[in-house]
């Protein structure tokens, strides 16, 4: 009898260590996801960037329900840096793709390389080796950097990408940036009429699939819900964008648009340029964005 209740005891003993073993793995799994997040954060919203997506913005909420109004399906869904060039022979999945530099990574979901990071309550700073797209491969010709500044109601993002390749590419539509949002959020708004800044009526479609064009007179668009509470984005001197909403099932629906300008990847290249989120009513998110264009005249 002695001789089994030894025998128990240590089956219960082993099944309590490797019960222990488990929590303790679970607990350290969750502590390292959460150090990939970076949160800053003011009276008005939480951002979150992701350190294994090149830094990127992942996460906008109001600090009020912490509800996330973007999309971080992947190493392409976020808010982040993306350029094109020629074709070069790679394939995304199937599909013939091109010289593509991208700040997350690839659609493998290998990393990109975060050589710089550094943040505050409400900054935050990042430089990025980035990935192609579609092959993966490290291009160490580039170089991406990335400042934000929480600035009350509004999130400040200045992006800047060097190119020392040898490459000269043609002319293409570079998105500036691309913005992935979440797919609750139905309904494009710009204003694509001939009086901007005048309260003219607004612009309102829900976008289909793939891609579309749109013209932004005011320089901005923004993804609303039924109630015209969503997200906006503000480019200044970009007039035209792309969108589309994709809606593929299994956690990959998502809205999606991105600010363009056009230029050449060519050697040599220094591209910066400054965007502005904002999310709430689309009347808050028009009038922050006209203040904006008003104290920059």
């Amino acid at each position: 009898m002695k001789m089994l209740m030894r025998y128990l005891i240590c089956i219960l003993s082993t099944c309590l260590f490797f019960e222990a073993s488990i929590r303790d793995l679970s607990a350290e799994d969750k502590k390292e996801k959460s150090k990939d997040w970076v949160y800053l954060e003011n009276d008005h919203f939480r951002l979150g960037l992701l350190r294994s997506h090149g830094g990127a913005i992942g996460h906008l909420s109001l600090v009020r329900n912490n509800e996330n109004l973007l999309n971080h399906y992947d190493h392409g869904r976020l808010v982040q840096q993306s350029y094109y060039g020629d074709a070069d022979g790679s394939r995304w999945v199937k599909k013939p793709w091109r010289y593509n530099p991208v700040q997350g990574g690839n659609y493998k979901g290998t990393a990109t390389v975060v050589n710089e990071f550094k943040s505050t309550e409400t900054s935050a700073y990042a430089r990025t080796t980035p990935r192609h797209w579609a092959s993966g491969t490290l291009l160490t010709e580039c170089s991406m950097e990335q400042w934000i500044e929480l600035d009350g109601p509004v999130v400040h993002l200045r992006y800047k990408f060097s190119y020392n390749g040898s490459q000269a590419h043609k002319a293409r539509h570079q998105e500036t940036p691309a913005v992935f949002i979440s797919p609750k959020l139905k309904t494009l708004v710009t204003y694509a009429g001939s009086k901007p800044w005048t309260g003219d009526t607004l612009n309102k479609h829900i976008p289909g699939w793939p891609n579309e064009s749109v013209s932004m007179s005011e320089n901005w668009a923004a993804y609303v819900d039924d109630q015209s509470d969503g997200i906006g984005i503000y480019v200044p001197g970009s007039t035209k964008a792309t969108c589309y909403r994709y809606e593929g099932g299994q956690g990959s629906n998502c809205s999606y648009v991105a600010p363009l300008r056009t230029f050449s990847i060519k050697p040599g290249l220094t591209f910066s340029y400054r965007a502005y989120l904002t999310a709430g009513n689309i009347k808050a998110i028009r009038a922050r964005f006209e203040t904006l264009r008003n104290s920059k005249n």
